[in-house]
């Protein structure tokens, strides 16, 4: 079993993404990463679900998703050439001196933002693929990460191809 990435198009309704996700959890699939947020139809929304099964697996959700009466459209974009990003928050210790250079440091290496800095601690901003991000934390968990916040994957096609409804 593997990851897939699905790309949802629904109509930004009340409820939606609640039915969405809630058939997920009737056929007893966890849902790894979820992002949602309006696209470019201003009455519709893109979900990108990130789950793990088989194809067939994989196949069987995605009728079940085309039968709900909000969803426009489903894909799995898992084989296709695609760009993916997450933004995350990190709040790590810092106490004044030598670790906060070497956390402002260690920011500088992974292009990511320092948006606060208070008395004891940093807040940097970072987005890029996953493995960017879980190697950004897994530097930063010698310091102590007392916040870590992520947004999940979002996708979208390379190139001229299009994940759009047909209207």
């Amino acid at each position: 079993m593997k990851p897939h990435t699905l790309s949802v198009l629904v109509e930004n309704k009340p409820g939606v993404l609640s039915r969405v996700t809630g058939l997920f959890s009737r056929r007893g699939f966890n849902i790894e990463s979820l992002a949602v947020g309006t696209c470019e139809e201003p009455d519709m929304s893109r979900i990108t679900i990130v789950c793990i099964g088989d194809d067939a697996q994989i196949e069987q959700v995605m009728k079940q998703l085309n039968k709900l009466i909000d969803v426009i459209k489903v894909s799995d974009i898992t084989e296709n050439d695609r760009v993916e990003r997450e933004l995350a928050l990190i709040k790590v210790t810092a106490e004044p001196g030598s670790s906060r250079a070497e956390i402002m440091q260690i920011a500088s290496i992974f292009r990511a933002q320092i948006i606060d800095v208070g008395s004891r601690t940093v807040v940097l901003s970072v987005t890029g693929d996953t493995e960017k991000i879980d190697a950004l934390e897994k530097l930063l968990r010698q310091y102590g990460v007392k916040e870590l916040v992520r947004t999940g994957k979002i996708a979208i096609l390379r190139g001229t191809k299009t994940v759009k409804s047909a209207k």
